[in-house]
């Protein structure tokens, strides 16, 4: 048994190291953009993706970051929304053709304004604005930036300035950009509430939404546009819809759309795949809240087993896309929400979405046995999660593990029963299923 733990550990290095498949395989030659990819925010699966980790300029999505930070530090009360700003010189740094609110030195302005300014009108002089206020200077702020970026596991991007602007070592990716969506909507959910503004007005000036997918589908409420001459157009995107299970909550997905053509033309593609990804696949739960998985032995303590369990419902994004050709986007019927197959007779055929799907799991524990005194965060075991006998997630497993030594006393009775009765343990995995 314990050459079985030790091959299972094994196993589980080199597991770790395999990539997850798509959920769905779409033509990337049918998707008119550059790079992009479709993310479930609940999960953190990639349900499709193309040049995800190409490094492009991000422009205004970049102010993604901003806002990320700002609403970090006011859910930590070291920032106050209704707090009023003087605006200083350093809107001065912010040229005329540059997108802007338009603030003057000795500008009275909230940091709920600058809010609605960055997201909604994109305004460059609020992102410095809220730079300068929440780290004292503009490049003290781009360091916090990158720590922010590289915290989130954005291992592709580095940040020059925090609105945008194209420089040589501002890039960022759009998987890189859509780990910070998923930020964004989980930890700091007030963003949507500036995202899905259709317009703002400051000091006179009116400005409407550049997110043209606000307009036409009431589901989307954010998340950011950016535009430059070197990054095209790109666009976050994110929409919350009931899920297909009635008893999980609602379900959000994420788009990032970098290097499309148009406003038009990114939101056109964004929208396809959202609405593509919604109707071919689906939230499931995989491990249900405080499910058992295994036990561990444990030696120099009283406890002898340790349980292996869940903290919380695990869910798992599935496919329901069972055709073994690729998707192409032009295929995809928006007014149906199906993907329409040419039959080669003149008629085209509607492929439905899978009722049920095949899934299995695998657990993998990460100790043979547990050794007391211990107190600290263990990563216990590894559940894979397969589809068509591919990888599609992986769940780690942790808990706080507290476990005391026995006393002197304690540990010689052990040793005594010891000596009449074996007192070896193996692990116990416990079955697991969808």
């Amino acid at each position: 048994m314990k050459f079985i733990a030790s091959l299972i550990a094994t196993l589980c290095f080199f597991m770790s190291a395999i990539s997850h498949a798509a959920l769905l395989n779409i033509n990337p030659e049918s998707v008119e953009a550059e790079a992009w990819t479709i993310l479930d925010s609940q999960t953190g699966q990639t349900i499709a993706s193309h040049n995800e980790d190409l490094q492009r300029a991000p422009a205004s999505l970049t102010k993604m970051m901003v806002a990320y930070i700002t609403l970090k530090e006011i859910q930590a009360g070291k920032l106050d929304k209704n707090e009023v700003i003087t605006a200083t010189s350093v809107v001065n740094m912010v040229m005329w053709d540059e997108s802007q609110m338009y603030l003057k030195e000795g500008d009275q302005i909230s940091v709920d304004q600058l809010l609605a300014g960055l997201i909604v009108m994109s305004a460059n002089d609020a992102a410095v604005t809220l730079a300068e206020k929440i780290s004292g200077s503009v490049p003290k702020f781009v360091e916090r930036m990158n720590q922010e970026a590289k915290a989130l596991g954005m291992q592709h991007t580095n940040f020059q300035n925090p609105a945008g602007i194209t420089m040589p070592e501002h890039y960022s990716t759009a998987a890189d950009l859509a780990k910070l969506s998923q930020a964004l909507v989980n930890e700091t959910p007030n963003y949507l509430f500036y995202s899905k503004q259709q317009s703002f007005s400051y000091n006179q000036r009116f400005h409407r939404a550049t997110n043209l997918l606000l307009k036409i589908d009431p589901t989307v409420d954010g998340l950011k546009t950016g535009f430059t001459r070197a990054a095209g157009y790109n666009l976050a995107a994110t929409a919350i819809r009931p899920s297909m299970d009635m008893s999980l909550s609602n379900r959000r997905l994420i788009v990032v759309v970098m290097g499309s053509k148009s406003a038009v033309k990114r939101a056109e593609v964004a929208h396809k795949l959202m609405n593509l990804a919604y109707t071919y696949t689906r939230n499931e739960v995989a491990l249900k809240d405080k499910q058992v998985l295994a036990e561990l032995p444990v030696v120099q303590s009283t406890l002898k087993m340790f349980k292996v369990a869940t903290k919380k419902p695990e869910l798992i994004t599935t496919s329901l896309y069972d055709q073994s050709y690729s998707i192409d986007l032009n295929q995809f019927d928006q007014s149906t929400q199906r993907v329409m197959l040419d039959t080669g007779n003149g008629t085209l055929q509607s492929i439905e979405p899978l009722r049920e799907t095949q899934t299995h799991l695998n657990i993998e524990v990460n100790e043979t046995q547990l050794t007391a005194p211990l107190a600290k965060v263990m990563q216990l075991a590894t559940v894979n999660v397969y589809q068509n006998n591919q990888l599609i997630r992986t769940i780690l497993i942790e808990d706080q593990v507290d476990i005391e030594e026995a006393n002197f006393f304690e540990k010689f009775l052990q040793w005594l029963f010891g000596l009449f009765s074996s007192t070896n343990a193996d692990v116990i995995l416990y079955p697991i299923g969808k």
